[in-house]
Formats: C-alpha cells, sequence, structure tokens
C-alpha cells in the first residue's frame, strides 16, 4: 500500500465530530428546481433602439394617466346636464384622485414582489376597463364608480412606469429620463382640459373616455415583446395585505378630510375631526402593524437614513408648491387682471412649461457634475426667491408672469434629482416600493397644499369665494385690492415650501451615481 492509498483509507474510517455532523444533519437536503436558479451569464444589455421603444411606449402610458386628471374638469358641465345632477359631479374628479392616491405605494410594493411585467398590465387594464366602464355609464353614480375603478389604474401606472426606467437606465442618466417623463406629465395636463372641452362641445363627453382605448393598446403593443429582456429585481415573498388595506384606509380618509373640509363642512366640525381622528388612529395602527410583522407592506426603516427623508420632503414641498399655485392663480388672474377664463388658463404655461425646462436642466446636469444636487439646491434657493419677489410687490402681468416663469424653473430642478436620489439609496428589490412611497408621499402632500392654499384665501378675505375649481360667485365682484392683499399670504406659503425644499436638499445626503458620465460614453463611442 503506497502513501496515498493509506491516506485514504484513513479518510475512510474517519468520523466526524459530534457537533459538526449534527449540523450537517440540519441542512435541507431537497433538490431545488432548476427553474428558480440564478442564470449563470447576464442578460444581454439592451440596445439603445430597444430602450427607446421601451421609453416611448411608457411615456405614452404616463400621457394617459396625466390626461385623465384634467380632461373631465371642462366636460362636467355637459355631464350633469345629460344626468340632471349637478350636486355630486365634483366626486367624478374626487373619486379618481382618491383612488388613483391611495393604490400608488401598492402597485409599487407588489412590483417589487411579482415583477414589473405583471403589474403594469394589470395597471393599464384597470385603467382601460375603467374607461370603457365610463363611456358607457348611464347614470352619474356609476360614472363615480368607474372613475374610482379607472383611478386604481391611474394610480398604479406613475410609480411602476418610474420604476421600469430604474431598470434600463443607469442612475446617471436617469434624471435625463425624469426630465422627459416631467414633460409629457405637463403636456397631458394642459392639453386635458383642452380636449375635454372640445369633445364635449363637438362630439360627445365619452370621448374622453374612448380615446384611452386605442392609446392603451398602442402603449401595451409596444411595450410588452420588450419587456422580457428587462433586467429582473423583484424578489417574490409573502405580501403584507393587511398592511396595505391599513395604509390605503389611512390615505382615503386623509384625501376626504382635505377635499371635504371647509367646504362641505366646517374645518371644526364634528364630522371632519372625527374623520381626522380615524385617519390618525388607522395611521398609527399601520406603523404599529409595520413594526411587528416579519415581512411588513412598508418597511419603515426604508423610509429613514440619509436620503430618503429629505427626498420625499423636497420632492413634496416643490410638487405642493407648483400644485397649490395652479390651482388657485385662475382666481388671481380674474379678479386681479380681468382676465377671461381661457385666459387664465393660458397664464398657467409659463408656471408649467417652464418647470420641464428646470427638470430637463437638472437631469443632463446629473449625467455631467459629480456634485449633481447642487443644480437643485441652487434651483430651489432662486424659486424661493422669486417666490419672495411674489410675495412683497405689486406687478404688471407681463413682469408677473416673467417672474412666475424663473420661480418654476428652479422649482423644475427638484424632481429629476429627488426621485435618482431616493431611487439610487435602497436596494434593486426596493424601488419599486420606494417609488411607490414617493409618489403617494408627494399625492398627499399636493392634496395638503391645496387645502392649505383654499384656507389661506378664505381666512385672508373673510369671504366665500370660487375656490379649487369651484364657482359660489362672481370672481369679478371681488375687489382686485383685496385679492393682492389675499394672495400675498398664498405666495409667501409658496416661498415658505421651497426654502423648505432647499433646506432637505442640503441636508440629503450625495450618494455616487452609478453608471457612466457624458466624457466615458464620448470616449466608448470613439
Amino acid at each position: 500500500m503506497n502513501k496515498f492509498e493509506r491516506q485514504n483509507s484513513s479518510a475512510d474510517t474517519q468520523t466526524l465530530p459530534d457537533d459538526i455532523a449534527e449540523e450537517l444533519s440540519r441542512l435541507p437536503s431537497e433538490v431545488l428546481s432548476v427553474d428558480d436558479a440564478p442564470s449563470l451569464a447576464p442578460p444581454a444589455p439592451l440596445s439603445q433602439d430597444e430602450v427607446r421603444t421601451i421609453v416611448i411606449s411608457l411615456m405614452l402610458t404616463m400621457f394617459l394617466a396625466a390626461l385623465d386628471q384634467t380632461i373631465v374638469a371642462t366636460a362636467l358641465p355637459t355631464i350633469g346636464r345629460q344626468f340632471h345632477d349637478v350636486s355630486n359631479l365634483s366626486w367624478v374628479i374626487t373619486a379618481y384622485l382618491l383612488a388613483s392616491t391611495a393604490v400608488a405605494p401598492v402597485f409599487g410594493t407588489l412590483s417589487d414582489i411579482y415583477g414589473r411585467r405583471v403589474m403594469i398590465i394589470i395597471s393599464l387594464s384597470l385603467f382601460v376597463a375603467g374607461s370603457v366602464l365610463c363611456a358607457i355609464a348611464p347614470n352619474l353614480p356609476m360614472l363615480i364608480l368607474a372613475r374610482g375603478l379607472q383611478g386604481l389604474g391611474g394610480g398604479g401606472i406613475m410609480p411602476v412606469v418610474q420604476t421600469v426606467i430604474s431598470d434600463v437606465v443607469s442612475p446617471r442618466e436617469r434624471g435625463q429620463y425624469q426630465a422627459y417623463f416631467s414633460s409629457v406629465w405637463m403636456v397631458g395636463g394642459i392639453l386635458g382640459p383642452v380636449i375635454g372641452g372640445v369633445f364635449a362641445e363637438h362630439l360627445h363627453w365619452s370621448m374622453i373616455f374612448w380615446i384611452n382605448v386605442p392609446l392603451a393598446a398602442a402603449a401595451i403593443a409596444l411595450l410588452l415583446p420588450r419587456m422580457k429582456k428587462i433586467p429582473v429585481f423583484h424578489r417574490k415573498r409573502k405580501v403584507d395585505w393587511l398592511g396595505g388595506v391599513l395604509l390605503m384606509a389611512s390615505a382615503v380618509v386623509f384625501m376626504l378630510v382635505l377635499t371635504w373640509g371647509g367646504t362641505r363642512f366646517p374645518w371644526l366640525s364634528p364630522t371632519v375631526l372625527a374623520m381626522v381622528g380615524g385617519a390618525v388612529a388607522l395611521a398609527v395602527t399601520f406603523v404599529w402593524h409595520a413594526r411587528r410583522a416579519d415581512e411588513p407592506f412598508l418597511p419603515l426603516p426604508l423610509l429613514g437614513g440619509s436620503v430618503v427623508p429629505f427626498g420625499l420632503m423636497a420632492g413634496g414641498c416643490a410638487l405642493g408648491a407648483i400644485t397649490g399655485l395652479t390651482v388657485q392663480l385662475p382666481l388671481y388672474y380674474e379678479a386681479v387682471y380681468h382676465l377671461s377664463a381661457s385666459e387664465a388658463g393660458l397664464a398657467l404655461i409659463p408656471l408649467a412649461a417652464v418647470s420641464t425646462v428646470g427638470a430637463a436642466v437638472a437631469g443632463r446636469t446629473m449625467a455631467r457634475a459629480k456634485h449633481y444636487k447642487r443644480v437643485a439646491i441652487v434651483g430651489t434657493s432662486w424659486a424661493a426667491l422669486c417666490g419672495l419677489g411674489l410675495t412683497l410687490t405689486t406687478l404688471p402681468l407681463w413682469a408677473l408672469l416673467t417672474l412666475m416663469a424663473a420661480f418654476a424653473l428652479g422649482l423644475g430642478t427638484t424632481f429629476p434629482v429627488c426621485v435618482v436620489s431616493v431611487q439610487n439609496s435602497v436596494a434593486r428589490p426596493q424601488v419599486g416600493t420606494i417609488t411607490g412611497a414617493l409618489n403617494f408621499f408627494r399625492s398627499l402632500m399636493s392634496s395638503f397644499t391645496v387645502a392649505a392654499f383654499a384656507a389661506i384665501l378664505l381666512i385672508a378675505l373673510g369671504a366665500d369665494v370660487p375656490l379649487a375649481g369651484e364657482h359660489h360667485g362672481a370672481v369679478n365682484a371681488i375687489p382686485a385690492d383685496d385679492m393682492r392683499h389675499a394672495f400675498r399670504y398664498v405666495f409667501g406659503a409658496a416661498t415658505a415650501l421651497m426654502a423648505g425644499a432647499a433646506l432637505c436638499l442640503i441636508m440629503m445626503e450625495e450618494r455616487p451615481l452609478a453608471g457612466p458620465s457624458v466624457t466615458q460614453q464620448v470616449e466608448m463611442a470613439e
């Protein structure tokens, strides 16, 4: 027997220590499915043409959601005349907003569990089904219910689209794409009332819903064939349905408080106070449950750290400021400058359009600069200074529109920086969850700001005025000097929001963004 045979023989007869043998016996012995194993080779990267096709289809998908937030507004009088019900018309808009806000975090989290492909199909299917039911609704209650179903789909579109972009584009390049989507959102918001008015006046109001069907079909036809090539980052796990229901319920009650408070019920009425108590109780119960669940629907530690809370607050302040001003400024234009309703709508274009220019500037800066958040800090600080100018001075219309455009330019820089920074701060399997939470918080902040600005005007004017699209009396009956005085507090509130956004951005940690810089891209191309 040679030396190697003696070593093998002794190895065969040697026994393991008892503690190691016991540990090995506990290891699972079942064979795992090969289908669950990760691919040995990474998936082939998407070509530029494939990325471009995916982005175009996602922009078309987001255009649907943006369009339906405003397209119904100008058709409401026609709908009310047909159904002989004017008192409940506001619910056609409210039902959509309630549903879309409540489900944003749900779709974001579920996309991290079941994948983006499944959730984009579900959200678009719900949206199209709701659109068809709206178009054939025989009465107003059915139309309101169908709008709620449509809102369920529309609320899922925004977070899932932003999550898909994070899967196909590196963080450094992502800011430019976020600017594109901001432009689509702006165009949809501006075109919505125009298209809705044309359809209601010259065709039929149901066309504002039928138009969604071919647009959604085109988006699905473009997107789905390429979805198979998108990298997979989701992780299947148990769904915390109780946590999701608690979160949605608290959001719905809170939104109803902001919708009814000061309009249908006084702010200190027993009904509003009871609803506030219910919203707080549901939110506390959600937090209690999330702390004890093994895999909570929205992990609370995800909302902490040195990036996420500041990104959420900065984005919420910026979106709240532009939404609150967009809702209330037509009243100011009509009362102070005696513009017609259509002219007042056109006067909103500098605020909406120039904000997308700011987003584009920030997006391109993120692709080039190492310290990418500086552009947003400078932008929000500039917006706060412009807001201070609006607060302290009385300007002719052309100067006001110019200063409003400068305000919007600085404000727009916030959006791509906040979205990309928040997504860049979490693990890949949690990007959908944090994106849904971001959209959820921003929607709540927008609703809160609209209600706050309306309350400021009511307190300052001391009278019932047509706020947030309602028409209780003639706007021209309000003295121009009174309106100027009241709006100084509104502009002051917008200034405070932008100052808060700048402070949050300063405090937010600036983490490196993965992806090639523009210089590296040029060198690779050469």
